[in-house]
């Protein structure tokens, strides 16, 4: 997906923490691992795809007035007191979505999905947003280990196939003509 600068994605955290198997595992383990490693996925895919990515876990069920802070160049935003992650989605929406910013939502919530989307944001699915973490992982790993092989062969695209019989031939002992 092709991101213009100041676009942004909004991710329902804990939707995402019961659709992805590894984290569903791990949420089972502890839920403070699996939005640890949520939040480390996330902040290499904003590190990829330059998009700034905002993780919104519901705190309707814990007093207070909600937090927001920044952890791994990520914003996390825990809501309000009374308030689900689903309406504090659409809030944002409503106040963010402008032809200059594409908004993007990923939630496997179909209701919020309409909802969001009739207020002018972009829906992504759980399991079209982990696709798409994980191409970009594949191409991140390609555009790290490519210029390497090709600086360890770089002599090959400028040498001559003459040039390189005599340097074999110098190479296995003998003289070259």
């Amino acid at each position: 997906m092709l991101h213009r600068r100041n676009d942004v994605l909004l991710v329902d955290g804990y939707n995402m923490i019961g659709a992805w198997p590894e984290l569903a595992r791990l949420k089972n383990i502890g839920l403070e691992e699996a939005r640890d490693e949520l939040l480390h996925m996330l902040a290499d895919y904003q590190g990829f795809t330059a998009i700034q990515v905002y993780i919104i876990f519901d705190a309707h069920l814990i007093p207070g007035i909600g937090a927001t802070y920044n952890k791994h160049k990520l914003t996390v935003v825990y809501t309000k007191e009374k308030e689900t992650a689903d309406e504090c989605i659409e809030r944002i929406c409503k106040e963010w979505t402008s032809r200059r910013r594409n908004v993007y939502v990923a939630t496997s919530d179909m209701t919020e999905q309409h909802v969001i989307f009739g207020q002018g944001a972009l829906r992504m699915s759980a399991r079209e947003l982990l696709i798409e973490i994980k191409q970009n992982n594949v191409a991140l790993k390609q555009s790290i280990t490519e210029p390497i092989a090709k600086k360890r062969h770089s002599i090959d695209s400028r040498v001559t196939d003459e040039v390189w019989l005599k340097l074999e031939k110098i190479r296995r002992g003998n003289k070259p003509e």
